[in-house]
């Protein structure tokens, strides 16, 4: 099978009252965990690459892998820049065959988001690429992201109808009180429903996007603390909510730290329990272990996705 656009598992997401998984990989034990847990749930499945993880892996080598995933799985996958941060990095994912993209011009003030966005997507329609983008400022720090909380702010539902129709964007990431990084909430998590119910009540067929959106599982941030970590107070949406986003009309919901968890918690693990060990295979399995289960568990209970493909 090969690489896929989102158009038609958002068109199904949105009939069918459920989210996709859109993961982000670094590595050959991350694209390997993530695609075998979706093919055994029968998922369609989102795989995304950050400007960071690009710089780290390089395009030719997680294209390649990707591609190797479709070798052995017969399931909907598409291959996603994660936080473009600028038409140049976006005209690079698309040229060497990206099938969505994320520009992030959240940054920028309504005209100037609206007028960058725009631009990608005019390049990228004309080849067949879909685009996300993103409106309103979620908190938090993961890869070249990084926003103080009180610059943080929410989507307003009325100038997402006017964004949408301005750019022509495929789907829109919205900010209903998420952030990015391992400490999402300083209090109990809370997520503005009414804000996603206002934008689906008018725009109701627009794909909407949840970014900043790992539970932050504690089993692996245990784990973490309990094998050299420092992790105090790591805190993330609770599965629950999510749940509830993606029958509320959220059809891709991001997921990268808690799969950072996972590996590292069972590295860590490992390393403590065989400090002989010196082998990377007898590290990463495990690690790759771990985000398989992490994977199979969102797209079964949390995203509803199973035996959609």
């Amino acid at each position: 099978m090969s690489l896929v656009t989102t158009k038609e598992m958002f068109k199904k997401s949105i009939d069918k009252k459920f989210a996709i998984g859109a993961f982000n990989i670094n590595n050959m034990e991350f694209v390997q965990a993530i695609t075998d847990a979706a093919a055994e749930e029968n998922s369609p499945v989102i795989l995304q690459t950050s400007s960071s993880a690009i710089k780290y892996a390089r395009i030719p080598y997680l294209k390649k892998m990707v591609e190797a995933s479709l070798e052995e799985h017969d399931i909907p996958l598409a291959l996603h820049l994660d936080h473009g941060p600028d038409f140049e990095t976006c005209k690079m994912c698309i040229d060497n065959g990206y099938t969505s993209v994320m520009i992030d011009g959240s940054k920028y003030d309504f005209e100037k988001n609206i007028e960058l966005t725009k631009k990608v997507v005019d390049y990228a329609h004309e080849r067949g690429v879909v685009v996300e983008a993103e409106l309103g400022k979620l908190a938090g720090i993961e890869d070249e992201v990084n926003v103080a909380e009180n610059d943080a702010m929410y989507t307003d539902p009325d100038q997402a109808v006017e964004f949408v129709e301005k750019t022509g964007c495929d789907s829109l990431a919205i900010a209903i009180g998420t952030s990015h990084g391992a400490y999402k909430f300083k209090g109990e998590p809370k997520l503005r429903f009414d804000i996603l119910e206002k934008v689906k009540e008018l725009m109701p067929q627009v794909p909407i996007v949840l970014h900043g959106a790992s539970t932050v599982i504690q089993e692996y941030v245990e784990l973490c603390n309990k094998y050299g970590g420092n992790m105090p107070g790591a805190k993330g949406v609770p599965d629950e909510m999510l749940h509830e986003a993606s029958q509320r009309g959220v059809s891709k919901i991001n997921v990268d730290t808690d799969l950072r968890l996972a590996m590292t918690a069972a590295i860590r693990k490992t390393f403590t329990e065989k400090p002989e060990e010196f082998d990377p295979r007898k590290y990463l399995g495990p690690g790759r272990d771990f985000i398989k289960e992490t994977v199979k568990h969102k797209i079964k209970y949390v995203f509803g996705s199973s035996n959609m493909a």
